[in-house]
């Protein structure tokens, strides 16, 4: 099996955008989680969430590539460039692929456009209506203007896009298909639309008055998770084609681990099953012990169910030595198919610098998951090797990624 290495990183986050910025605000115990700003949400029973801060995509972009793209595929086409950038790569056509992940494509586009419709003429849908909602167009976008042309993917696997994106890009690489991948993931859902599904669903917080501190993942007082957005991308090569271009290498893909439930479409397994089978696979893949694994990045969305199926499954699995586990979310908000690739850059980043990412909001444990270091309020400084990352989504959809430091 070949090394897989990462030599580039990119992401955009109700933190900031770019990697430095995401990642010192992160660090900071920063709350990206504000009242909603890009429609007025004074009518529904939720009104807070994880917005990309100040985003003027004119800023970044070129007008025609506005006009015919929703946000989520802007926040991957930024994420991509930081990375492409940050690895110096000349993209050779045939050998470079590209993998998307993303839960929810164009849902906002199409909820304003029908809404735009209703009681109006057939001329209030544009023409680019149908490639803005398409998940795939997003890779296509930057496949476009970079001459991507090995192999191209999307998958939508709710929650755990992003790491499968990472998943999907290794193998790709590990077959031989292709000697460097771009994995990606974006999401931007903020609608009523959505909002109403998921609050009426009871899965959101409703902490309209104290926005910052809504998210609060595996506190006793925590009511929901909070919808956030943005892009993250990762440049992943083989260590041959790294070294034999002198690319500057940030860390290593060591393993990674796919599960379904096969339990409930939005529920997770009540004993755990998938994600401890997803964790164990990771660690089989990355021919790892639990106890090699300092830190876990973990899902931690901040819903009662989910936080607990997490704690006691990676208690089961990591009985031995309980690594350090905090959930970023308590700052970003859910990023859903976005936070499997933003999550696995804030791994990369903990085991580089030596600093554990705090969960923030965070005052008391819940007695139901206590026994683990979930890294409150503060960071910890930490010499880690290894580290994972978890992403869980509906479907019963788990996926686990490994990363450790680069060793020649």
């Amino acid at each position: 099996m070949q090394k897989i290495v990462v030599t580039g990183m990119g992401a955009v986050t109700p933190l900031g955008i770019g990697v430095d910025n995401y990642w010192n605000n992160l660090i900071a115990g920063q709350s990206g989680i504000d009242r909603i700003q890009c429609f007025d949400p004074s009518e529904l029973a939720v009104q807070v969430a994880g917005e990309v801060k100040n985003f003027n995509p004119s800023d970044y972009l070129p007008k025609d590539l506005i006009r015919k793209t929703d946000a989520f595929m802007q926040y991957a086409y930024i994420a991509a460039e930081e990375a492409i950038k940050q690895s110096n790569l000349e993209i050779e056509p045939m050998r470079t692929g590209i993998v998307m992940g993303t839960a929810m494509s164009g849902i906002s586009t199409i909820a304003y456009t029908q809404d735009a419709l209703s009681g109006a003429s057939h001329k209030k849908v544009g023409p680019r209506f149908v490639p803005k909602i398409l998940g795939n167009i997003a890779a296509a976008n930057i496949a476009i203007d970079y001459n991507i042309q090995g192999p191209s993917f999307t998958v939508s696997t709710a929650c755990s896009s992003g790491g499968d994106a990472i998943n999907t890009a290794c193998m790709c690489i590990q077959t031989g298909k292709a000697d460097v991948m771009l994995a990606l993931g974006a999401e931007s859902v903020l609608c009523p639309l959505v909002i109403y599904s998921l609050a009426n669903a009871k899965a959101l917080s409703r902490r309209n008055d104290s926005p910052s501190s809504a998210s609060r993942p595996f506190d006793v007082t925590r009511d929901g998770f909070v919808i956030g957005e943005g892009g993250g991308a990762l440049i992943l090569e083989t260590e041959e084609h790294a070294l034999a271009r002198g690319a500057k290498i940030y860390g290593e893909v060591k393993g990674c681990g796919n599960t379904c439930d096969a339990h409930h479409v939005t529920a997770p397994h009540p004993e755990g099953r998938g994600a401890m089978d997803c964790m164990q696979l990771a660690l089989n893949d990355a021919g790892l012990n639990p106890e090699d694994i300092g830190y876990i990045n973990a899902h931690g969305t901040a819903t009662n169910k989910g936080d607990l199926v997490e704690t006691s499954a990676i208690k089961k699995i990591f009985s031995n030595k309980l690594p350090y586990v905090s959930s970023t979310k308590g700052a970003t908000g859910h990023m859903m198919g976005a936070g499997g690739i933003t999550e696995a850059i804030t791994c990369i980043k903990a085991i580089e610098t030596g600093i554990i990412p705090p969960t923030i909001n965070l005052t008391e444990v819940d007695p139901e998951c206590a026994g683990i270091d979930f890294v409150a309020c503060e960071p910890k400084k930490a010499d880690i090797k290894y580290a994972m990352s978890n992403a869980f989504g509906f479907g019963g959809q788990n996926s686990s990624i490994i990363v450790g430091k680069y060793q020649k």
